[in-house]
């Protein structure tokens, strides 16, 4: 090992040294490797991001952690590497917005996330178990079906429901239990009819 200033000095850390030489390294690949990719860099991820406004801190996103990887550890081959941290990148940032807009992405083939699309035979099933349901629902009697699908599907609490239908609130605790046990009969029972006169 050649001496410099830095490793004759008394008490000099040749751990700083190596790690000074690391960064001038990782900045020198940088410089030399990483930002010649911009263009490809910014194509990819104006065709994968759909909010334009966002690409230019997107880019400066991705130049950081490839920068905080080659502290590390030079990689290589440098292209794949830029361009799967870009992906992992827009995947972070579609996840962390919990609720992504169809928007929010173009193309989600080019990000590789994988994409829970029920087939055709499970959206048959689907629109089938639907109609069941519509069915059981229409065959309900009035008091319960209206109780229910106010808990349900206006997800009103019991006294609003008992305030709205003008009756009190155990009727609407009834109906609402009758109406989920019809249902479940019907949809999971041999029975054709459901309730009769409440």
């Amino acid at each position: 090992m050649v001496e410099t200033s830095d490793t004759r000095r008394p008490g000099a850390d040749p751990l700083l040294s190596s790690a000074a030489m690391n960064a001038s390294d990782a900045e020198a690949w940088f410089i030399r490797e990483v930002l010649p990719l911009e263009a490809a860099l910014m194509q990819f991820l104006r065709r994968s991001w759909r909010n334009q406004n966002d690409i230019d801190d997107l880019c400066q996103d991705i130049y950081a952690r490839v920068f905080e990887a080659a502290n590390e550890r030079i990689p290589q081959p440098t292209k794949p590497f830029v361009f799967a941290t870009a992906r992992n990148l827009l995947i972070d940032r579609a996840r962390r917005d919990r609720i992504v807009s169809f928007e929010a992405v173009a193309d989600l083939d080019a990000l590789g996330v994988a994409i829970d699309e029920p087939g055709p035979d499970r959206t048959i099933i689907a629109r089938d178990d639907l109609r069941r349901l519509q069915g059981a629902l229409d065959r309900l009697p009035k008091p319960y079906r209206d109780a229910l699908l106010l808990k349900k599907v206006e997800g009103l609490s019991r006294k609003e429901i008992a305030q709205r239908l003008g009756v009190d609130e155990d009727t609407v605790k009834h109906n609402i239990a009758n109406a989920m046990y019809a249902l479940a009969d019907f949809i999971y029972g041999d029975r054709a009819d459901i309730g009769g006169t409440p």
